[in-house]
């Protein structure tokens, strides 16, 4: 869910944060059919055959029954049905967002807001505005090409978050500002919020300039993210309305580590 949002109530079931409470194979010819290796041979077949004399004649044929064959696909050319995968789209994958996502990033999140809060940490045109500058530092995650759960980030160059951190990104910034993390309303309370968020914090240690996460959350999110490494620095300075947030860090250099051993 969020890093920046909802009121506390119903907020994590909405977002899909997950704790307790919280918001055609060729068939073979078979020698009954004929023809199979092995069947008993097939009957005599008589033909009437055309003579150059001028006139028909009888011939009887003896026909052998004929070895299956194995047929092979000439250089260049596609793959047999038998052969060819089942889906052209893997059935799960992560990847940066790109501003064609943008539509479908904000279908999954007014879902997850704007019945409970009645507002969005990210509007369309704020979603497409980040996907255009800094794609790196969002993640998609898609299930038969399907996007079922995201996060959106941008860089902040100061030590706590300010209400300018909520529509800036800051190229020479050190930190990434987790804007927004939802979950497909289909796919909540089966743990892909933590998942999802793991994976993030994994990529973000692939880049040499983030050293820290930040986001800010409701209390009642807190324990959700203290529970993937970040740790609660206090109230935070943003406010949205009448809604006050906690600031939470995380270091990325400690999942980037990970991420080398376990090769993910």
């Amino acid at each position: 869910m969020l890093p920046r949002v909802t009121p506390a109530a119903g907020v994590s079931q909405a977002a899909g944060l997950d704790f307790p409470g919280s918001c055609t194979r060729a068939r073979a010819p078979s020698s009954a059919e004929g023809g199979g290796a092995g069947g008993p041979p097939g009957p005599e077949v008589t033909a009437k055959a055309w003579s150059p004399q001028g006139g028909s004649r009888m011939s009887t044929l003896s026909t052998q029954p004929l070895k299956p064959k194995a047929l092979h696909p000439p250089p260049g050319s596609p793959e047999s049905p038998g052969h060819q995968r089942r889906h052209t789209l893997p059935a799960s994958e992560f990847r940066c967002l790109t501003p064609e996502d943008a539509a479908g990033v904000f279908e999954i999140e007014r879902e997850a807001f704007m019945s409970v809060s009645g507002s969005c940490p990210l509007y369309l045109d704020e979603i497409r505005h980040f996907l255009t500058l800094c794609p790196e530092l969002s993640l998609g995650w898609f299930q038969e090409g399907r996007l079922v759960a995201f996060i959106i980030g941008s860089l902040w160059d100061k030590e706590r978050l300010t209400q300018e951190s909520l529509t800036l990104h800051r190229p020479g910034g050190r930190v990434a500002h987790l804007h927004v993390l939802a979950v497909h309303r289909a796919c909540r309370q089966q743990g892909k919020g933590s998942v999802l968020l793991w994976r993030y914090l994994q990529h973000l240690g692939g880049q040499r300039a983030v050293r820290r996460a930040v986001l800010m959350c409701e209390d009642a999110l807190v324990p959700f993210y203290e529970r993937l490494g970040f740790r609660a620095v206090g109230p935070c300075a943003v406010t949205v309305g009448s809604l006050a947030f906690t600031e939470l860090q995380c270091s990325v250099r400690g999942h980037a580590c990970l991420r080398r051993k376990s090769g993910c």
